[in-house]
Formats: structure tokens, C-alpha cells, sequence
């Protein structure tokens, strides 16, 4: 049916499968155009150096350009995991390095031995 509220109704007489092969064309294309978002991970121990939080930084930059989400944990062992509040702040520290490049979409939070912290690109 073209046009079903017309008077006569108009139709088109067609061929089935073609209609069909069409169809499932379009639904590939719309899948090919679809993103699909990944999470990258970037791992910290509470005694990392300065340096090194600005690299991991850097490639965090580069996995929110490239419009993935960031895992940041900080994984605490033995009898660091009662010295959490180091964790949040190597973690706060992390965010202001990366200049606005993601948003906060969960905060940090421990869970178990891990802190944990997920970015989301801007939109």
C-alpha cells in the first residue's frame, strides 16, 4: 500500500524478494553507521609519580577523542587499601589533567580492592 487513506486506496504491485533484499540492505547500512562504544581501561597503584599519572593522562585524552569511555581503577594491595583517601586524590588529580577532554559519568568508588573511576567523551 502507498496510500491507504486515498480514495481508491493506491498499491503498487511489486516483487516480494526484492522487497526483501532491499529492506535487509538498509538494515546492514544502519548497523555499518552505528558507533560502537568500548571502554578503555588506564590502571594506577597509589604510589604512582606525577610523570606518570600525565602520561596515562595523555592517552586517556586520546581514547576520549576518539569517542570511548575510560575506566580508571586504582588498585590497592596488602594494607595500602586503608589509605583510600590517597586514591581519590590521585584520581581527582587524573581528572584535572585531562583539561576538560570527558565528563565524570560515575565518581570514584571503592569497590573491594579497586577504586573506580568511568569517563565519557564530551558530546
Amino acid at each position: 500500500m502507498i496510500s491507504p487513506g486515498a480514495k481508491p486506496p493506491v498499491c503498487k504491485i511489486m516483487d516480494y524478494g526484492k522487497f526483501i533484499y532491499e529492506q535487509s540492505k538498509r538494515e546492514k547500512e544502519a548497523r555499518k553507521k552505528q558507533k560502537v562504544v568500548s571502554i578503555k581501561e588506564i590502571r594506577f597503584s597509589p604510589t604512582i609519580e606525577e610523570h606518570d599519572v600525565a602520561i596515562k593522562a595523555n592517552n586517556a585524552k586520546k581514547f576520549l577523542q576518539d569517542g570511548d569511555k575510560v575506566k580508571v581503577t586504582v588498585r590497592f594491595r596488602g594494607r595500602e587499601a586503608d589509605y583510600s583517601h590517597v586514591g581519590i586524590k590521585i584520581l581527582d588529580n587524573f581528572v584535572s589533567k585531562l583539561d576538560g577532554a570527558g565528563v565524570v559519568e560515575k565518581p570514584a568508588k571503592l569497590e573491594g580492592r579497586n577504586m573506580i573511576l568511568i569517563l565519557a567523551p564530551k558530546k
